[in-house]
C-alpha cells in the first residue's frame, strides 16, 4: 500500500508525462488496430476471445518478471543502459495474436513493473521502454501477420531491430537523457560516462549514434535469435481461431 501511495503521489506530480503517455499508448494501439483490420486477421468467436485474454495475460505477467533479471554492456553502453529479455514473451504474443496484443502486453507489462518496483524517474524511463518496445514489436509484427512463414518473421525482426534503434536514438536524444541530465547533475555528466567508454563520445548526437544504437541493435537481436529459436517449438501453443 505505501508503494501504490507513492506512485500515485508520483503520477499525480508528474501528470504531463502521465498524459502524454496514456496519449502515445492510445495512438500506438490505434494504429496496430487500423494494420490488423486492414490484414483481416480479426476473430469474433467467443472462446478466441477468452483464450485471447488468457494469454495476453500470462505472457504480459512472464515479461514483467523477466524487466527484474537485466545485465549491463560495460564495454557498449554506460552501465545505466541494461539489457533484459522481457521483450520475448511481447514478440511471442505479437506473432502470435497480431500487433494489438503485442503493444497491450507491452503495456500491461509496464504498469506492472511500475505496481512492483515503482518509478525512479518520473515515468521517463518507462516511457521510453514502452516507446523502443512497441517501435520493435509493430512492425516485426505487422509484416510477421500479414504472412506467417519464417522468412517474414525474420524480415519483420530485422525491420523491427532497425525501427527501434533509430527510434531509441531520437528518444533517449530529446527525452530521456535530458530527463536524466536535469535529474543528476547535467549534461556534462551523462557525456562523459559515454566517453568512459567510448572516447569519440563528446555530444549527445554521438551518444546516441556509437552508444544508444549499437546497445538496441544487440538487445533486440537478442530477442530476435531467441525468438527465431522458440517460436517455432512453442507455437502451438498460441494457436487462435482456425489457424
Amino acid at each position: 500500500m505505501v508503494l501504490l501511495g507513492g506512485l500515485k503521489e508520483t503520477a499525480m506530480e508528474n501528470m504531463g508525462m502521465v498524459l502524454i503517455t496514456l496519449a502515445v499508448v492510445a495512438a500506438l494501439i490505434v494504429l496496430a488496430f487500423v494494420a490488423q483490420k486492414i490484414l483481416k486477421k480479426d476473430e469474433d468467436d467467443r472462446s478466441f476471445k477468452i483464450r485471447y485474454i488468457a494469454l495476453v495475460a500470462m505472457l504480459s505477467a512472464i515479461s514483467a518478471v523477466l524487466m527484474f533479471f537485466e545485465f549491463p554492456i560495460p564495454f557498449i553502453a554506460p552501465g545505466f543502459y541494461k539489457i533484459d529479455l522481457s521483450e520475448v514473451p511481447v514478440i511471442v504474443g505479437a506473432f502470435a495474436m497480431g500487433p494489438v496484443a503485442g503493444v497491450v502486453i507491452e503495456f500491461i507489462k509496464i504498469l506492472l513493473h511500475l505496481f512492483i518496483k515503482g518509478t525512479s524517474s518520473a515515468f521517463v524511463g518507462e516511457f521510453g521502454n514502452f516507446v523502443v518496445g512497441a517501435g520493435f514489436i509493430i512492425p516485426a509484427s505487422i509484416m510477421y501477420y500479414a504472412k506467417k512463414t519464417k522468412k517474414r518473421a525474420i524480415a519483420g525482426l530485422i525491420t523491427g531491430v532497425i525501427t527501434t534503434t533509430t527510434i531509441g536514438c531520437l528518444v533517449n536524444a530529446f527525452i530521456l537523457l535530458p530527463f536524466y541530465a536535469a535529474a543528476f547533475g547535467g549534461i556534462d555528466k551523462i557525456i562523459a560516462a559515454g566517453t568512459a567508454v567510448n572516447p569519440m563520445v563528446d555530444s549527445v548526437l554521438v551518444f546516441c549514434l556509437v552508444l544508444v544504437a549499437p546497445f538496441n541493435i544487440i538487445k533486440f537481436g537478442i530477442v530476435s535469435i531467441i525468438t527465431v529459436l522458440i517460436y517455432h517449438k512453442i507455437s502451438y501453443l498460441f494457436k487462435m481461431g482456425n489457424e
